[in-house]
């Protein structure tokens, strides 16, 4: 049987053949099923995200354990990665379970502490072969508990070079006017600054907020150098419309909920899924 693939192994093809792998965040098993099957059903590649808050305590081994263990029956290159960690002991523990891939975002710090923790993490990761993802300029936005993330700071090409050299990262997530969670006006990603950043970019580049980005500047971005692109908030908009639905199953027949009453949810997530794979245009990559 397959096991999980490295995100590095997945961006390079990624970047390699002009498409980008959907990263969808798995906060529950819910989660990971309709992702896969999906996935497999469009020979798309795929990676689960999960964050630090999502593998506390027994999490981690009910959702890396779950990843795991049904990853191998699919025949379809997954990943499984760490995102936003920012405590070098998540990371570490990730590393212990069997994440093939870790995220430190670093837009907190000064960009000199960022280089230097960001390096500490591949240090730490690159002995278990688990690929590094870190990020340089500011994806603004809200955090999951409502907080506000700041103000965006775009990625500047000059920096690049000398902050992958100086890290030795796999991947860089950049900023070119994405947000995370939901806009509140629409976006105008900075194409020209892609391309700039992608034809002096030694690593394959990534996009964070592509949760409510039109998919025609999605596309556009994957077709300058984007070859991986992060799903959050979408996904839980997707549940969140299916709720009244399995309401309504509920009402109806209490007495016969155990084979169909998470249904309409499946197949919100699964529409979503859907949809991503095709702005990223990975469906047939496999």
């Amino acid at each position: 049987m397959k096991s999980l693939s490295t995100v590095k192994n997945l961006l390079n093809d990624a970047r390699t053949n002009h498409y980008a792998v959907p990263g969808f965040e798995c906060l529950s098993d819910m989660y990971v099923r309709p992702i896969l099957d999906v996935a497999e059903q469009q020979r798309s590649p795929v990676i689960l995200l999960l964050l630090g808050c999502d593998v506390e305590g027994r999490a981690m081994h009910y959702l890396a354990g779950l990843i795991h263990s049904v990853a191998p029956h699919y025949d379809i290159p997954i990943a499984m990665q760490l995102d936003h960690a920012t405590d070098i002991d998540v990371i570490k523990r990730c590393i212990d379970h069997g994440f093939t891939s870790v995220m430190f975002d670093g837009t907190a710090l000064p960009y000199e502490k960022n280089v230097e923790v960001s390096a500490r993490v591949v240090e730490l990761a690159k002995p278990h072969g688990v690929s590094v993802e870190a990020e340089l300029g500011c994806v603004a936005g809200k955090e999951i508990d409502g907080a506000d993330i700041g103000e965006t700071v775009l990625t500047r090409p000059e920096d690049v070079v000398e902050f992958v050299e100086a890290t030795g990262v796999d991947a860089l997530a950049v900023s070119i006017g994405t947000a995370h969670g939901i806009y509140a006006s629409k976006p105008d990603l900075d194409i020209e600054t892609l391309k700039a950043i992608d034809a002096v970019s030694q690593v394959p580049l990534v996009l964070h907020g592509g949760s409510d980005t039109p998919a025609d500047q999605v596309q556009e971005a994957v077709r300058n150098g984007i070859t991986k692109f992060n799903v959050y908030t979408d996904t839980r908009l997707a549940i969140n419309s299916a709720i009244p639905e399995t309401l309504k199953i509920t009402e109806k027949r209490p007495d016969e909920l155990s084979n169909i009453v998470f249904q309409p949810i499946h197949d919100s997530i699964s529409k979503n899924v859907r949809s991503k794979i095709a702005m990223a245009l990975s469906s047939g990559r496999v």
